[in-house]
């Protein structure tokens, strides 16, 4: 399983551009294999890893992820190639429909048949990106294109889907390389998730999907503390429909508890876990209070990665 660093603390404490480029460096040169930004506001997630790409070689840059609803799929397209460029065509697409009450609050569209708007959205972006002609003429999202053209030798962006339910994870594995998760607990993805996944993949004649996976981890010897911090400040996650059912499939009461927390050997032992379900990839969101719990997350995060 390979270890990567999540930054979305540093966007959430609102330390901008600079910071989260050389927070990517720091984990590239620690040899952590990859480095994945959530879309929140500002700033913006391409763009920061355009920017990242640009002072990084070979660190893996990933969105986890990029709402749907506010771009339409040309532009998203024409957004990535420009990152995927500037970071030697090292990115990964993540995308996702993001939350009823959050689309329907901020953006004031309805949040209806949402596979159908994925299906539709993959119609344009995935020939966009390709540099294929696009023809897509849906209920939700059209496109028509001669194409988009991108610089000889630039790779277009691999693509993942954020996926939890059984439509979402039918459409993650038969058309992009994989899903990307928060909160999703390793029982989750080995009875549920995983199975779903590869069976899609499998059934479309491709390649055997990625499960990219994240919580929050820290080493720490005040469990309780920090599982009590963790709880107030992310609690929120607990009452959205899409997570409260991951987390009773995991048979946790919450975040808190689906949270990567305790002394080494046990948040080593957990991190086992998760490869043993069967996710390629773990993307630690360090959620550390003090200087020495930082330097203890992140010595024991390189010690798992460097296992392989």
């Amino acid at each position: 399983m390979r270890i990567g660093i999540h930054g979305g603390s540093q966007v959430i404490m609102g330390l901008g551009v600079d910071a989260c480029v050389e927070h990517a460096r720091a984990a590239e040169r620690e040899g952590f294999t990859g480095y994945w930004l959530p879309q929140l506001a500002a700033p913006d997630a391409l763009t920061v890893l355009g920017a990242v790409g640009r002072a990084t070689s070979t660190i893996e840059l990933g969105t986890a992820v990029v709402a749907t609803w506010p771009r339409h799929p040309l532009m998203l397209a024409g957004q990535a190639l420009t990152a995927s460029e500037m970071a030697g065509g090292r990115l990964v697409l993540g995308i996702g429909v993001a939350h009823k009450a959050g689309v329907e609050a901020r953006f004031r569209v309805p949040f209806e048949r949402p596979a159908r708007h994925v299906s539709e959205y993959l119609d344009v972006l995935l020939p966009a990106l390709a540099g294929d002609p696009i023809d897509a003429r849906g209920e939700i999202w059209s496109g028509v294109e001669e194409r988009i053209p991108r610089p000889a030798g630039v790779e277009p962006p691999s693509v993942m889907l954020a996926a939890m339910g059984p439509r979402m994870l039918a459409l993650a594995g038969a058309r992009t390389d994989g899903t990307v998760l928060w909160l999703s607990g390793p029982r989750t993805v080995a009875e549920v998730i995983r199975p779903a996944l590869e069976a899609a993949a499998a059934g479309a004649g491709r390649p055997a999907p990625r499960i990219v996976a994240s919580v929050p981890v820290c080493v720490t010897d005040r469990p309780g503390e920090v599982r009590s911090l963790v709880g107030q400040l992310l609690g929120g996650y607990d009452e959205i429909p899409s997570y409260r059912r991951v987390m009773d499939q995991e048979g946790v009461a919450g975040v808190a508890e689906v949270s990567v927390i305790g002394g080494a050997a046990e948040v080593t032992d957990r991190l086992a876990a998760f490869a043993a379900a069967g996710v390629t990839d773990f993307v630690a969101v360090e959620f550390t209070t003090t200087d020495d719990e930082a330097a203890a997350t992140r010595a024991v995060l390189a010690e798992v990665g460097a296992a392989g």
